[in-house]
Parts: C-alpha cells; structure tokens; sequence
C-alpha cells in the first residue's frame, strides 16, 4: 500500500484512535521491558507515533526526549497537541533521512503496514540511526508474506519477512537480539528487542 494512502486511512480514524489507544497500557509491557535495558536518557525515535499518548508519555517520564513520524497528517496534529514539547514529523519512514542518531528506536505497530519489498531497508535504516548501547524496540508478524484485512469500515495493507529474516537482518546490521516474544498468541503478533554493542562506530552519511 502506497504510504500516502495509509495515511488517508489513518487520518479518518486517528480521534477514535486517541480516544481508544490514549491512555491505554498496550505495549506498554514491552517497553518497559526494553527500557531496563537501556543504560541512560536521551533522543527517542517513535516510528509510526499515531497520536502519541501512553508510549510517549512513558518515553518523556523516563527521561527521553521524543522525536515522532507518522504518515498520518491527522495523528500528527494530534501528537503535537499532546505532546507539545516533543517533535513530530509528517513523514514516511521509507522516504525519512535524517543525520541524528537516537538511543532508543521504537516502532510499535507500524512496520507491518510497511510494502513488503521495503522491510530490510527500512529495518537497515533504523539499525543506523541507533547508538551504541542502544536499544530497538519494534514489532513485526510472524508469517512471512502480505495480506489485506478489514478494519474499521477499511481495508488495510499488513505484510511482514518473518522472525527469521528480520533477526538475520539485525545481526547483519551489527546488533545483539536481547529479547523476542510472541505476545499475542494465537494471534501472529511479535515484539523484539535488540541493542547495538557498546563501541560501535555508526555512519549516517
């Protein structure tokens, strides 16, 4: 699915979105796990921030500063409203460059919706921005391939290169998985977690 037509999609359900996802505690298990790991505060990166609401507050609470994308122009009006203090970009993550690195790299929920063929690119990119003794959090399918389903009177786009692919693309990127868990189960729902070893040198450009 084309990033500017996700974004259509997201923007006529992003106020129900706030309103159901604001103050909720979903993912919020997995962040927590991922933030003991990380050694000290800083840049934050929310890939596919939406709204914001409950990760970015947890995010600011425990001392980072947030820098948000959504392709979403709704959401991120939203997220500046909530967050006014953080910084919210309306950006495609295929399309994104930037000469900043972060400690910690989230994406929860938002990859799966990437086109199929851009995955390991835009998991590369994100394993550049990341810092050493940083830390990665994101989520993925857990079936390789692409499907379409109906959600909210819509049809979205979800596609993923499997648990395999995408911690062969990690290691090959230089970082160390700390933790990947099927969260959801039954359901092909996965979060993982990985860090860059301290003393790597990162180039972005």
């Amino acid at each position: 699915m084309d990033p500017l037509e996700l974004g259509t999609k997201y923007d006529r359900i992003a106020h129900w979105w706030q309103q159901h996802h604001q103050h909720s505690e979903y993912g919020l298990h997995a962040l927590e796990r991922a933030l003991q790991w990380l050694p000290h505060t800083g840049q934050a990166l929310d890939v596919g921030c939406g709204a914001g609401g409950r990760l970015v507050h947890r995010l600011v609470q425990h001392g980072l500063t947030v820098t948000g994308l959504d392709v979403s122009h709704t959401m991120v009006e939203l997220a500046r409203q909530n967050h006014p203090e953080q910084h919210f970009l309306h950006q495609d993550i295929c399309q994104w460059e930037s000469q900043d690195a972060f400690d910690l790299i989230l994406a929860w929920d938002s990859l799966f919706h990437l086109p199929l063929s851009q995955h390991e690119a835009v998991l590369n990119k994100l394993c550049r921005h990341l810092k050493p003794e940083g830390i990665l959090l994101y989520t993925l399918g857990n079936a390789a391939g692409e499907h379409t389903d109906t959600w909210r009177n819509d049809t979205f786009y979800y596609s993923s290169i499997g648990i395999n692919a995408n911690v062969q693309c990690l290691i090959k990127a230089g970082l160390t998985l700390l933790h990947l868990e099927l969260d959801q189960y039954p359901e092909k729902h996965v979060y993982l977690i990985a860090t860059r070893p301290a003393g790597d040198v990162i180039a972005l450009g």
